[in-house]
């Protein structure tokens, strides 16, 4: 599942949460740290794990 990073406006927290691509789309997101709706997505890098084919 992917992971997101957002930003708190309210506090200026930022916090990593784990969903689907679905609940991203649906879910209201809330700061856990002071429950703030006020949050912006924070870009980042993109990791990924394949298999090693010979």
């Amino acid at each position: 599942m992917p992971v997101y990073d957002f930003k708190c406006l309210g506090c200026g927290d930022t916090f990593s949460l784990v969903m689907t691509i679905r609940e991203r789309e649906t879910k209201e997101i809330r700061c856990p740290g002071c429950n703030s709706p006020e949050v912006r997505p924070v870009y980042s890098g993109f990791f990924a794990v394949t298999s090693k084919k010979s």
